[in-house]
């Protein structure tokens, strides 16, 4: 596969393990609509950059198991697999569940600087975010990928998380774009979750020798 479709490939994945609501969809969420427009997007920010700091981890994680015990690739194909077939049946499974936002008091409005700490952090408070990205680049990454791609895949990270709870931000803090969103939620959450669940079974046929 050459370099422009692995990238695009697994940008496909991980926007659509991003649109999956979840903490980090409520918190952007909840800046946009209880304080304003600027603040879900300075948590957007917080989000991409925790999702670089974690991509760069995989990929660290991923190239130094590669190179001293190859055969570990298969077992991480194996456990990556489980993993995101386990994300897709949560999906799946929790898509009819309503979503629901609180509206802080007025003495807690936050300032750009704390939405983006507060993204970051509610980013970063979740490690199976790297389990995901290690899953998906195992699912598309040659076992040999060449230095400027491990350099590419963390900027596309940091893009695509950021773009799309970015969207979120400018989406929701529109009452009637929100109500629209969440009629939608149970086919968006239903989409994500065949899509996570039929990438962990390629992980898995992939490692299961002929």
């Amino acid at each position: 596969m050459e370099a422009f479709g692995i990238v695009l490939a697994i940008s496909v994945a991980l926007a659509l393990g991003a649109m999956s609501p979840g903490p980090s969809f409520i918190v952007v969420a909840r800046m946009a609509l209880a304080n304003s427009r600027v603040s879900g997007l300075a948590a957007a920010v917080g989000m991409g950059i925790g999702g670089f700091l974690f991509s760069i981890l995989a990929l660290l994680g991923l190239t130094a198991l590669l190179a001293t015990v190859p055969v570990l690739y298969l077992s991480l194909k194996v456990l990556g697999g489980m993993y995101l077939i386990y994300v897709g049946f949560r999906l799946w499974r929790g898509a009819r569940e309503p979503i629901e936002f609180s509206r802080p008091d007025a003495r807690e409005q936050s300032s750009i600087l704390r939405s983006f700490v507060i993204g970051l952090a509610t980013q970063l408070s979740n490690p199976k975010t790297a389990l995901v990205y290690a899953g998906v680049f195992t699912a598309f990454l040659p076992s040999e990928s060449p230095h400027s791609l491990l350099v590419v895949l963390p900027i596309t990270v940091l893009i695509v998380e950021t773009g799309w709870y970015s969207l979120v931000a400018i989406v929701l803090s529109a009452p009637v774009h929100r109500a629209r969103y969440l009629k939608l939620k149970m086919w968006i959450d239903r989409a994500a979750g065949v899509a996570m669940a039929a990438l962990g079974t390629k992980l898995i046929v992939e490692a299961t020798p002929t």
